[in-house]
């Protein structure tokens, strides 16, 4: 396996299991941290912010400084002020959603918004959703961090983003832009801000759905680990497989 610029690792799954480390990733990063590389982390999680995933990721004695974290969150404020700058958001969400438009200098309105963004909200209600649907309607761009319908806890799945996104969706027939993986646009955002080259990036992940197709459809190397989501047999069996697959990040010698 080629050595890259940019190791672009997602967390849940690869890097730890909600609470649990997988101490054959943790291994690996700090091989490539004694070889002067920071991976970047990629998650879809956009309720943490970046200090949130750092001092998670220091719990497991891993030193991640938070430049290196790329939630979806994350992306979606850079999306946004890459795309639409100036412009006004109408916010759902929690913490991460709200920190990373605030790094960004992005103003955050009630009504008459640009852009309305939508990420993961405990303390979603109808009002929350009906302005969502009423901005939507009057041509505010409709952004997602991401489609998850359903999230594990200990008391079992829960309603994803995803559900909530259903329910505006419906009502205005406007479906977002989603920001989170399979889509690619937090690698864009990796590769705009430290001008890599595709061919030195690379997507590590256990899920082929999420992680790996994000990989694929940005065009950079994938590497599939099967400590997560997707058992290995199936990833190798998609139409377009990854570009090598491991039983778990020992394996990868640097």
């Amino acid at each position: 396996m080629k050595t890259y610029k940019a190791y672009c690792l997602d967390l849940d799954g690869t890097v730890y299991r909600g609470k649990e480390l997988i101490a054959e990733a943790a291994g690996f990063i700090h091989r490539l941290q004694n070889r002067g590389i920071e991976p970047f982390y990629v998650t879809n999680n956009a309720s943490m912010t970046r200090e949130q995933f750092t001092e998670k990721l220091a719990a497991f004695g891993i030193s991640a400084p938070p430049e290196q974290i790329m939630a979806s969150s994350i992306a979606a404020a850079k999306y946004i002020k890459r795309w639409y700058p100036g412009k006004k958001v109408y916010m759902i969400g929690s913490d991460g959603v709200e920190q990373a438009l605030r790094n960004e200098g992005i103003e955050r309105v009630a009504e008459n918004a640009d852009v309305v963004l939508m990420g993961i909200d405990r303390g979603i209600n109808y009002e929350k959703l009906a302005t969502a649907c009423l901005e939507i309607r009057k041509g505010a761009v409709f952004l997602a961090t991401n489609g998850d319908l359903a999230f594990p806890s200990e008391r079992g799945l829960l309603p994803g983003n995803g559900a909530f996104i259903q329910v505006v969706s419906s009502s205005t027939g406007v479906e977002p832009v989603f920001i989170g993986k399979p889509e690619m646009h937090m690698l864009e955002a990796i590769q705009y801000e430290y001008e890599f080259n595709k061919e030195d990036m690379v997507m590590i992940g256990d899920n082929y759905d999420t992680d790996i197709l994000a990989g694929i459809r940005f065009g950079i190397d994938t590497v599939h680990v099967n400590t997560g989501v997707t058992p290995m047999d199936e990833a190798l069996q998609k139409e377009i497989p990854p570009t090598y697959a491991i039983e778990n990040l020992d394996f990868w010698e640097l």
